[in-house]
């Protein structure tokens, strides 16, 4: 399917996950800021765009972003095309309310499609959708372009989620008989599906450096989390719930911090 194509054509409903269609059918950040409602809040009113109604598909957000730190505090959107374009755009709003403009562009597509999945193991967007997502992207990032003179805060960290998602019970099945570079994959799989898409909202990383004693994983961390208290504290706390919530109960994940890198 060549790009037009994909942009153009429509996907059956049932390729959706249950919460996606439920945010195309209901969705609450449809429409605009005006002038007078952001000088009324004293913030900047900031619209980003993408697409062209002439080829099938057109994105526009609106911000509204705290002059002095850069956080979006509130963001509407405007739509023309596919109905997966206005669930994956609605989805994107609920991640962008309380980032930064610095961190809004680091919104990823599986970030996006994580937002909306029913299940942590299923996409919530068909495969061919990608082309739409990637509107959503250019659209954020031709938004955040226009907010680059305001400074934000280099210590501001993305809360990590509330809650980990769906819980293995017992951990992944038969993980004490696996060899260990089996499980190495697994604790890998785990951290790219529901740990590493946050963590890169900070411009940081994770890497695993080994697996002691089938429970004792040690990590280094990457990029801005080499430097982030939270590296010590809430995400930390979090990376060590994921992973006992979906690998093993038991597990204790010790960050090694002689073998963090900023690259």
């Amino acid at each position: 399917m060549n790009g037009l194509a994909a942009l153009t054509t429509p996907f059956p409903w049932t390729r959706y996950s249950k919460k996606l269609a439920s945010k195309i059918e209901n969705p609450r950040s449809v429409g605009w800021f005006s002038a007078a409602e952001a000088e009324a809040r004293d913030v900047r009113l900031v619209a980003g765009e993408y697409g062209n109604v002439a080829d099938g598909n057109a994105i526009r957000f609106y911000w509204l972003v705290d002059k002095d730190d850069g956080i979006i505090i509130d963001v509407k959107f405007q739509v023309f095309g596919q109905s997966a374009l206005i669930g994956a755009a609605e989805a994107a709003c609920e991640i962008m309310v309380g980032k930064n403009y610095d961190q809004a562009k680091r919104i990823s597509t599986t970030l996006i499609d994580k937002q909306v999945r029913d299940r942590p193991d299923e996409a919530a967007f068909p495969k061919e959708s990608n082309p739409l997502l990637n509107l959503i992207l250019e659209a954020i990032d031709n938004a955040a372009e226009k907010c680059t003179d305001i400074p934000f805060a280099d210590t501001y960290v993305t809360p990590a989620p509330k809650e980990v998602g769906e819980v293995i019970p017992g951990g992944y099945p038969g993980w004490m008989d696996l060899p260990i570079k089996k499980k190495i994959a697994v604790v890998e799989e785990v951290l790219d599906q529901d740990v590493r898409p946050y963590i890169a909202l900070d411009a940081g990383g994770v890497s695993v450096i080994n697996l002691l004693n089938d429970k004792e994983l040690i990590i280094a961390y990457q990029g801005s989390c080499t430097s982030c208290y939270s590296s010590i504290g809430t995400t930390l706390s979090y990376i060590q719930q994921t992973l006992r919530a979906k690998v093993h109960p038991e597990l204790i994940v010790i960050p090694d911090l002689q073998m963090n890198t900023t690259h």
